[in-house]
């Protein structure tokens, strides 16, 4: 047995580090991440740590690609460690290709399909690889690969309606601050210039916009400065526990865009624990991934003590009503999942009710922002025109 020393960061985002005892590099890493470390380094105590090589990200739509074709491959019959060997060879994405090759390397050596693609939690997440495990076990694996595949696509593309709803608002928002910024920074300094040559006493709306306008152009690294902290600081108060849970919860309660977060959550647990449960995948180990899959800390923390209820021998209704983050409709129909035994076709069924309401209310979202941008665009450019015009107004009835 040889020391391994490691460093990896807790699902918290907190650094740790650290001495254990393995045979072997692969082992403790494997060690590693049963015990929840992510991203960790491990290297024999005394040689140094390893420095991970830099590579190009891994896509979800790379993924489903692969498993998409991985299930045919198999299903026709081609031998597994062909079939990983034909599809490293046709990968455009070089890191992922590289991954492949890894992987069949382990599977020839005698590692299952499994164990191979732990070694790369950045592409093949736990759900991934127990589902991967439950289909070797059971000799469905080409099942399994068509099932991961259509999960992985069915999570891509509500991803990306989410993504495509918003793109819109933010777009011309991020225009629309642009645009004031120009005009404030170089137009309206020559109207003020121009007021100030003539000597026309300038209103109350014109005295804010030019006081507005000399406070950008003198303090503008302080705007910026002060906006790249809020940031910063956010972003390193949601890596805390503390911080996520009060983000998450505040997200939760937003009008709109909270009921819109929730139906993502609930599609997402329903469609993830369905896919783990049909595959063969035991309920707490399932319960247990949908939960780390969930994206929300308050939805996780509700999925867990739903985990916690069923190792003392409850059903999953009871306690999921108790959470009070999951809608009625879907406890009750859990419910009946339980009783008459078809959990996960109850649990597609709902996960396909709340994509289409996803779809719906993305739809609906961007309906109400378009208007409320345009109000908040003429309101604001509107205004500045009709602060500068006034003095004009003024010199012009008092010339006649």
């Amino acid at each position: 047995m040889a020391q391994f020393a490691w460093k990896g960061k807790t699902r918290q985002g907190e650094q740790r580090e650290g001495v254990l005892q393995a045979k072997t590099r692969d082992e403790a890493l494997a060690t590693l991440r049963r015990q929840g470390v992510l991203q960790p380094s491990v290297a024999e105590k005394g040689k140094g740590l390893a420095v991970p090589k830099f590579r190009r990200g891994v896509s979800r739509k790379d993924v489903a690609i692969f498993t998409r074709q991985f299930s045919v491959m198999i299903d026709a019959g081609l031998p597994l460690v062909q079939c990983i060997e034909i599809l490293a060879s046709q990968q455009p994405n070089r890191a992922f290709a590289a991954m492949l090759t890894e992987v069949r390397q382990d599977v020839e050596s005698g590692a299952t399909l499994a164990d191979a693609l732990r070694k790369h939690p950045k592409a093949f997440d736990d759900l991934y690889c127990n589902m991967v495990a439950a289909g070797e076990a059971g000799g469905i694996l080409d099942t399994i690969l068509q099932r991961l595949s259509q999960y992985i696509e069915k999570a891509v593309k509500l991803k990306a309606a989410v993504r495509s709803a918003l793109i819109y608002p933010v777009s011309v928002i991020c225009i629309a601050i642009v645009v004031i910024w120009v005009i404030l920074t170089f137009v309206i300094p020559v109207f003020a210039d121009l007021f100030t040559g003539l000597g026309a006493a300038l209103p109350l709306p014109t005295r804010i916009v030019v006081t507005l306008s000399n406070f950008m152009r003198a303090w503008w690294w302080l705007i910026a400065l002060l906006i790249g902290a809020g940031v910063f600081s956010l972003r390193a108060y949601y890596k805390t526990d503390k911080g996520r849970h009060a983000i998450d919860r505040l997200m939760l309660k937003v009008p709109i865009i909270g009921t819109l977060l929730r139906k993502i959550a609930v599609a997402r647990f329903c469609r993830t624990l369905a896919t783990l449960t049909s595959s063969g995948v035991p309920i707490l180990d399932g319960l247990d991934i949908t939960a780390r899959t969930a994206g929300n800390a308050i939805v996780e923390d509700a999925i867990q003590d739903v985990r916690r209820a069923v190792e003392q021998g409850r059903t999953i209704s009871e306690p999921l009503g108790q959470t009070g983050v999951f809608p009625q409709m879907v406890i009750q129909m859990v419910s009946v999942g339980e009783q008459t035994g078809a959990m996960d076709t109850m649990l597609s069924k709902i996960a396909d009710f709340y994509e289409d309401e996803v779809d719906e209310a993305t739809a609906n979202l961007l309906s109400l922002l378009e208007p409320l941008i345009i109000l908040f665009l003429g309101a604001t450019i509107g205004g500045i025109v009709v602060a500068m015009y006034m003095p004009m107004f003024s010199l012009i009835s008092k010339i006649g």
